[in-house]
């Protein structure tokens, strides 16, 4: 690239915010990894704590300038919509009930957003960013990861070119075992506010990993549930949140489904699966092997199908990085998300439009999920009884 070519390429990159993510905070390293991994972002602001001489040494760690840290994100959403070179869109990595006053602020002041999982608290929260996203105009990205793997996008595009006929089962597990014994009475961060229904929300283990498994039945199916059978348990003394969920699903024409969470279920470091059963066919895809993909026509062998392999779809192509038989995973998928926003964002200066195959999750994905738990919790009280979305 030469020196103009250069200027051109940097002046091009997405100035960036951030808030949360300072000292000891796992996601916000992994969105800074995937906002860096294309060059089409540049970190140049945050509040990245609370806490205002964390947030002075996590800027310092990241070499922000000095007057660009902030221990306000309300003062950051106002000094840096004033500056003629502050951010164009900032990514919200905190605690879940703090997303939408965060939100908010930034989208009233014309920023984009980028948001980690789930999207707020409450559903009630998650309205006030949709009303919010409606009313800016701006682009609200939200990081369900698994979206982003080629694979997965393969499994969406098989599913709509109708090669397993209609869709009649779909099942996701999702299995952890950090939250075997209570981490959160320990002193662990991450323990301590994920099961913290003041600041997770009323669901625990189907807040955290069922609303991705709940995402993956939506973003591949492309069915909506329509109603559900929850029997959710905290099995760990003490813990105010479920720690293991049990979900029946009745889905759009006539679909069932079934969808388990647990961050009790020793032997399982983050053992995420997703099966889907049609009339024609059938697919399996497993997120510790995330490079292969199992489809099955009816009567046929088994096929492998793999990112760089014969009959690999477009929509999976396009997001593969790294040649064949090299491992390809998580801070790729992370990124690949952070990639289309950015095609979006860069479309809103007046840049070329967003590839139509361009499907990272939004704020209405987002909204989905926050009614996903709430309809959980809500069955689960009632014995499991069925409680429709």
């Amino acid at each position: 690239m030469d020196i103009e070519g250069h200027r051109d390429h940097l002046a091009a990159r997405i100035r960036l915010g951030m808030v949360g993510g300072g000292q000891d905070a796992f996601i916000g390293a992994v969105h800074r990894i995937a906002a860096r991994l294309d060059d089409a972002y540049v970190l140049v602001a945050g509040a990245l704590s609370s806490t205002p001489e964390r947030a002075r040494r996590s800027g310092h760690d990241l070499g922000l300038a000095e007057d660009r840290i902030y221990a306000d994100f309300a003062e950051m959403a106002e000094r840096e919509a004033a500056r003629p070179d502050g951010i164009e869109a900032v990514a919200i990595v905190t605690p879940n009930h703090l997303h939408a006053d965060i939100a908010v602020a930034f989208l009233a002041r014309g920023i984009h957003v980028i948001c980690d999982k789930p999207l707020a608290a409450s559903l009630a929260e998650g309205r006030r960013i949709a009303d919010a996203v409606a009313d800016s105009g701006r682009v609200f990205a939200l990081t369900h990861t698994y979206a982003g793997y080629p694979m997965v996008r393969h499994a969406r595009q098989l599913v709509a070119d109708g090669s397993l006929g209609r869709i009649r089962v779909v099942r996701a597990d999702y299995a952890q075992d950090w939250l075997a014994e209570p981490l959160e009475t320990s002193g662990h961060k991450q323990a301590g506010w994920r099961t913290d229904p003041a600041r997770a929300g009323s669901g625990g283990s189907i807040g955290d990993i069922g609303t991705h498994a709940f995402h993956l039945v939506r973003f591949v199916s492309g069915l909506r549930v329509t109603a559900l059978a929850a029997d959710l348990a905290s099995f760990v003394e003490g813990r105010r949140v479920d720690d293991n969920a049990h979900v029946l699903l009745r889905l759009e024409d006539g679909a069932r489904g079934v969808l388990t969470a647990s961050q009790v279920a020793v032997g399982n470091e983050n053992s995420l699966r997703l099966e889907v059963y049609g009339t024609k066919g059938g697919l399996t895809w497993q997120q510790e092997d995330p490079n292969r993909l199992v489809f099955t026509p009816l009567g046929e062998p088994a096929r492998i199908l793999t990112r760089n392999g014969a009959g690999g779809v477009a929509a999976a192509q396009r997001l593969t990085r790294v040649p064949a038989g090299h491992p390809e995973g998580y801070l790729e998928a992370f990124a690949n998300l952070y990639g289309e926003a950015a095609v979006a964002i860069r479309a809103a200066r007046g840049g070329p439009s967003p590839d139509p195959a361009s499907c990272f999750p939004t704020v209405d994905d987002g909204l989905e999920g926050l009614a996903f738990i709430e309809a959980c919790v809500a069955s689960s009280r009632r014995d499991a009884g069925w409680v429709s979305l």
